[in-house]
C-alpha cells in the first residue's frame, strides 16, 4: 500500500509540473485555480463550458430540482437527435426522389442530403457533448447549473428536429416504413449498443443515488434506470429480422433491374446509362416512355425536359412545355448528358475521366426502338411505365407503343408490360408479353398474379416469403443501400430495381447473416456481462459512499481522482 501511495504522490507531482508549465501558459486567466493541479483546472474548464462559470462551486451550492429537470431535458434532446440521425441515414436510400421533387418546385438543383446530414450531425454532436459534460460534472460533484445560452440552443434543437419529423410525416410518410425495415437490418446491433450505453450510465446513476442519501428523487431515478435496463434486456424478444437464419436457408441473390439504366454512372435514360447497366449484369432495363408529338415513343422520366436536357438554351420559349409536345426531330437536337456534369446528381460523376466526360456530353435522347435494339443484342428484358397516364388519348399511346415493340427485333417474351390501362387489349395484341402488375394480390382473387412490381415499403418480409412460396415473382423498387438489399435478399425477393447496380453487383452475400441460436447466445452473454458491471458499479459506489460519510471531509473536486485511486488500490 505504501508503494502505491508513493506512486500516487509521484503522479501528483508530475501533474502539478505539467499544469504549471502548459496549462497556465495556455490559459493564464485561470491562474485563480491555485496549486490544485490539473484536476482543478479541468473541473473549472468543464464548469465554464457547461455553466459559463470560471470558478468552482462554493460550499452549499447544490443542484436544484430545476437543474435536474434541465438535465433530464438534455438527455431527452440527445435521444431525439440520435433518433433523427438514424432516420436521416435511412432516407439516403431514397433521397434522389426528394432532390427531384425539390427541383421541380424550385427549378434549382442541389443535393439536399448534404444539408440534412451536416445539420443533423451538428445537432447530435452538440447535444451529446453537452450530455457528457453534465455527466462528468456530476461525477465531480459539481452543480449542474446549465447556462441560459445552452437552454436556448436546446429548445431550438428540439424545434428543428420536431419540425423535421412533422415535415417527413406530411411529405414523405413512407419513410416511416423504411425505418421499420431498417430496424430489421440494425435491430440486433442497436440492442447491443443500447445495452452498452445503459451499462456505462450505471456509474453516474449509482453516484447520484448514494449522494442524494437515497432521497425520493434518487429512488425515482433508480427505478426509472432499472426499468430501462430490464426493457433493453428483454428487447430481443421483439426483434425479428429475416437475416436471422441458417446459412443453408439463404434464398438466391435477387436479380438486378437497372433503374433508368445506371444513373449513378451515366446520365439517366441515355444509351451510355443503359450500357453501363448491362456491364453490371442487370437482367432487366427499367425506364419510362413518352410519345412525341409526331408519334415516336422515346425514353424520358420527367414530363418536362428542363432537368435533364438543355431545352432552356435551344427552345427557351418552350422550356416549360411537356416533352410530348416536341417533335422527334426537335428532341434529337437536345443535349441529354451535359447536365450530369453540371449538377452532379451523384458523387460518382465527379470522378469521370476526360474521355468519359466527352462521352457524357455526346448523349442524346433515346428512342424506344433504339433501347429495344440494345436489349435484344444483349438478350435482356425491358420494363417501362408509359406516361402520362392521365392523357385523354392514352389508348393511342398504348397502341403506338405496342406497334413499335412488335416491329422491333426484340423477342416478345423479353417485354415486361407494366401499364395497367388497356391491359386486356394489349394481351390480345401481344400475347407474348409478360404481364407485370403494380399492385398486391387481392384476398378474393382467383387468378394468381405471375409478377408484381411494388415499392419496397409496400411488402413485409412475411408477405415476400408468402409470394415466393406461391411462385409469384416479386420486384421491389428503388433499392440502393446495401443494408436494404441485404434485408430483401434474406426475405426472398426475386429482384430489385436499383440506381446502384455497380454496388449491389459486387455483393456476394448479405451484409450479415446470423443463425438464431447464435444471436440468442450473444443476447444472453451481453445481458449477463452488463448486469455484472452494473452490480459492480453500484457496490463500488456504495463502498466509496460509506468511506466519504465516515471521513466527513475532503474536497469535492478531488472526488473523481480519489475514486480512480481507490479503484487502482483495490
Amino acid at each position: 500500500m505504501l508503494k502505491h501511495h508513493r506512486k500516487w504522490n509521484d503522479c501528483s507531482q508530475i501533474s502539478s509540473c505539467l499544469h504549471a508549465f502548459s496549462f497556465r501558459a495556455w490559459c493564464p486567466h485561470l491562474i485563480m485555480v491555485k496549486d490544485g493541479g490539473c484536476r482543478h483546472a479541468c473541473t473549472t474548464c468543464l464548469l465554464c463550458l457547461y455553466s459559463c462559470c470560471w470558478s468552482r462551486s462554493k460550499k452549499g451550492m447544490k443542484t436544484s430540482k430545476c437543474d435536474c429537470a434541465w438535465f433530464f431535458f438534455l438527455f431527452c434532446v440527445c435521444l431525439l437527435t440520435l433518433t433523427w440521425l438514424y432516420l436521416a441515414i435511412v432516407t439516403l436510400n431514397d433521397f434522389h426522389i426528394l432532390n427531384e421533387f425539390l427541383f421541380h418546385k424550385l427549378e434549382w438543383w442541389f443535393d439536399w442530403s448534404v444539408v440534412m446530414l451536416s445539420g443533423t450531425v451538428t445537432l447530435v454532436t452538440y447535444s451529446s457533448l453537452l450530455l457528457v459534460l453534465a455527466l462528468t460534472l456530476q461525477l465531480c460533484h459539481q452543480p449542474l447549473k446549465i447556462h441560459w445560452l445552452h437552454k436556448v440552443l436546446l429548445i431550438l434543437t428540439v424545434l428543428i428536429v420536431v419540425t423535421a419529423f412533422v415535415g417527413m410525416e406530411i411529405q414523405w410518410a413512407e419513410q416511416w416504413e423504411s425505418a421499420r425495415i431498417a430496424l430489421q437490418a440494425t435491430g440486433p446491433f442497436l440492442h447491443i449498443g443500447a445495452v452498452v450505453g445503459v451499462t456505462l450510465l450505471a456509474w453516474p446513476v449509482a453516484d447520484c443515488f448514494y449522494r442524494t442519501s437515497r432521497s425520493a428523487l434518487g429512488v425515482l431515478l433508480l427505478i426509472l434506470y432499472l426499468g430501462i435496463v430490464i426493457a433493453l434486456y428483454l428487447a430481443p424478444l421483439g426483434i425479428d429480422s429475416p437475416c436471422l437464419m441458417e446459412y443453408n436457408q439463404l434464398p438466391p441473390k435477387p436479380a438486378l433491374f437497372g433503374h433508368r439504366g445506371a444513373p449513378m454512372l451515366a446520365p439517366e435514360n441515355t444509351l451510355m446509362s443503359f450500357q453501363k447497366a448491362l456491364n453490371c449484369g442487370v437482367r432487366v432495363l427499367e425506364t419510362d416512355v413518352l410519345v412525341s408529338a409526331d408519334g415516336v415513343p422515346f425514353i424520358m422520366h420527367d414530363e418536362k425536359l428542363i432537368r435533364t436536357t438543355n431545352v432552356q438554351e435551344l427552345f427557351p420559349s418552350q422550356a416549360h412545355s411537356n416533352a410530348s409536345s416536341f417533335s422527334w426531330s426537335e428532341l434529337q437536337q437536345l443535349d441529354a448528358g451535359s447536365w450530369f456534369l453540371q449538377k452532379y446528381p451523384f458523387s460518382t460523376a465527379q470522378s469521370f475521366s476526360s474521355s468519359e466526360q466527352a462521352m457524357v456530353r455526346a448523349q442524346k435522347i433515346l428512342s424506344l426502338n433504339q433501347l429495344l435494339g440494345e436489349a435484344a443484342r444483349h438478350n435482356v428484358s425491358v420494363m417501362f411505365d408509359l406516361r402520362p397516364e392521365e392523357d385523354p388519348h392514352y389508348e393511342h399511346l398504348v397502341n403506338v407503343t405496342v406497334e413499335t415493340i412488335l416491329k422491333s427485333d426484340i423477342a416478345p417474351e423479353l417485354i415486361l408490360w407494366l401499364p395497367k390501362e388497356f391491359r386486356e387489349q394489349v394481351k390480345q395484341q401481344a400475347p407474348g408479353f409478360q404481364q407485370i402488375y403494380g399492385r398486391k394480390r387481392l384476398n378474393n382473387e382467383t387468378n394468381e398474379l405471375p409478377y408484381v412490381n411494388l415499392p419496397y415499403q409496400n411488402l413485409s418480409s412475411t408477405e415476400i416469403r408468402e409470394y415466393r412460396r406461391d411462385n409469384i415473382s416479386v420486384n421491389l423498387y428503388v433499392v440502393n443501400a446495401p443494408w436494404l438489399f441485404s434485408v430483401l435478399w434474406c426475405a426472398g425477393t426475386s429482384s430489385v430495381t436499383t440506381n446502384a447496380c455497380h454496388v449491389l453487383q459486387k455483393m456476394e452475400h448479405p451484409l450479415w447473416l446470423l443463425p438464431r441460436a447464435t444471436y440468442q447466445m450473444i443476447w444472453i452473454v451481453t445481458n449477463c456481462v452488463s448486469l455484472l458491471l452494473i452490480v459492480w458499479a453500484f457496490l463500488l459506489l456504495k463502498k466509496w459512499s460509506r468511506r466519504r460519510e465516515s471521513s466527513g471531509k475532503g474536497s469535492d473536486s478531488d472526488v473523481l481522482l480519489t475514486k480512480i485511486h481507490s479503484l487502482l488500490s483495490d
